[in-house]
């Protein structure tokens, strides 16, 4: 009798080992962002954001906001940022049906050597079509962001109506 009662309690201290184990794994899990680098072109560059954008609290809370910060260009950082900053932007009317959408087209409008325009169709949560222009420049000065492509702008949307 003893002995199966000190084997429950090992299987029971087991047990709580691995339940608190899996808890810190899932607390302390977080997606590693991609980061810009020259071999990603400006149809991925728009794709990873938009893909980071609709799945926002995958793994984590504003995941996607995140990854959309890492391929804004310096000068668009500089106007839309401090991060949170630009988390408030993303959350707010223009820009918030961004999140977590449920589909999304992008089809390139121009493009050269340095950059890239792409007209970005979103339906959003509520099933409504929303247009965004999407434009994407090569980093041109030194430094570990040169040559990379990175968002300039992003249009305020424009509503083309309900799915429905």
């Amino acid at each position: 009798m003893k002995k199966i009662v000190k084997l429950s309690l090992y299987g029971l201290l087991y047990l709580a080992i691995i339940f608190f184990l899996a808890i810190m794994f899932i607390l302390t899990a977080k997606a590693d962002l991609i980061k810009p680098n020259i071999t990603i072109e400006p149809y991925q560059v728009v794709k990873i954001q938009l893909s980071g954008l609709k799945q926002n609290d995958t793994p984590v809370k504003d995941n996607g906001i995140e990854q959309t910060w890492e391929f804004a260009h310096p000068n668009n950082q500089k106007n839309t940022g401090p991060l949170d900053r630009f988390k408030t932007m993303i959350k707010g009317k223009s820009y918030g049906v961004l999140l977590n959408h449920l589909d999304h087209k992008v089809i390139e409008v121009k493009s050269n050597d340095l950059f890239a325009l792409f007209e970005v169709t979103v339906l959003d949560q509520n099933k409504i079509y929303y247009k965004f222009n999407w434009q994407v420049e090569k980093y041109t000065k030194e430094g570990r962001l040169k040559g990379c492509w990175l968002t300039t702008i992003v249009s305020s949307p424009v509503s083309l109506g309900s799915s429905i």
